[in-house]
């Protein structure tokens, strides 16, 4: 008989990955406007209705070696990839947080992060329907969250937008141009008021850290130039996962270095 911590542990990691088949559907449908609850889940081009043996999490994109059993298209490989990276971030937070609120509430936020960030990969948009809610949501739940509170939340959500409001507000005055959208402002409003205002610089010198550099390298590899166009949505969902899990160590680590330095 399995240990019962390791049956818990295959049980957490089983429903991130159920939930993230939901998140397919959200990243699917989203962008179109259309219910993520109704029609049921088929093929975008012969209609299949997929039948629950042919929806299992992982399984069965194996089973079907990545076609639709309808008419044999190519089934992309996102579907299994956002079931594998939800029920690994899933089985993350157990570990790091337990069966707790706490737990909950980074359950809700990072699935809403895994949706944004794959939006914004292939649509370049940052969906109003899971950030507003999730401003909301969010600073509801500061209320009860024993590392939070609704004060801290509340100046997040101030600090988070605000900032990058402002950061796009002097790009488009000195430049002329919109170099950020709206979605990403009220996507670091959303981590603020999640993680706090301690958070958000964190958040913003992390995905600015990692979006330089993958940009740079990107303008390397495709050979074109400095208006080539990078969704920052996922790098923010990035920096916001980061600081989850490693976000004060790596301050400490910071800190430390920095008081060496100067002495």
């Amino acid at each position: 008989m399995m240990p019962p911590i390791l049956v818990l542990t295959l049980f957490i990691f089983a429903f991130g990955l159920v939930v993230g088949s939901f998140l397919n559907v959200c990243i699917s449908r989203m962008p179109r406007n259309e219910s993520v609850v109704f029609p049921p889940s088929h093929c975008p081009l012969c209609k299949y209705r997929i039948r629950w043996f042919d929806n299992i999490p992982l399984l069965s994109y194996l089973w079907l070696r990545g076609r639709c059993r309808g008419c044999g298209a190519h089934i992309s490989l996102q579907y299994p990839l956002v079931e594998l990276l939800n029920g690994l971030l899933t089985l993350a937070l157990f570990w790091r947080f337990g069966l707790s609120l706490s737990f909950l509430a980074l359950f809700l936020f990072c699935g809403a992060l895994v949706v944004i960030t794959f939006i914004d990969i292939e649509h370049q948009i940052i969906p109003d329907e899971i950030s507003l809610p999730g401003i909301v949501i969010g600073f509801i739940f500061s209320f009860f969250l024993p590392w939070q509170t609704w004060l801290g939340s509340l100046v997040g959500i101030l600090l988070g937008g605000g900032s990058l409001l402002l950061v796009a507000s002097c790009y488009q005055w000195l430049t002329g141009k919109e170099g950020m959208g709206g979605g990403d402002i009220k996507l670091l409003a959303m981590m603020g008021a999640f993680l706090g205002w301690k958070a958000v610089p964190f958040i913003i010198f992390a995905s600015s850290l990692v979006g330089s550099v993958v940009g740079i390298a990107m303008m390397l590899i495709l050979k074109k130039d400095s208006k080539l166009a990078i969704p920052f949505g996922p790098y923010l969902a990035f920096g916001a996962v980061l600081y989850i899990f490693y976000g004060g160590q790596l301050i400490q680590w910071y800190l430390h270095v920095g008081s060496a330095v100067r002495g």
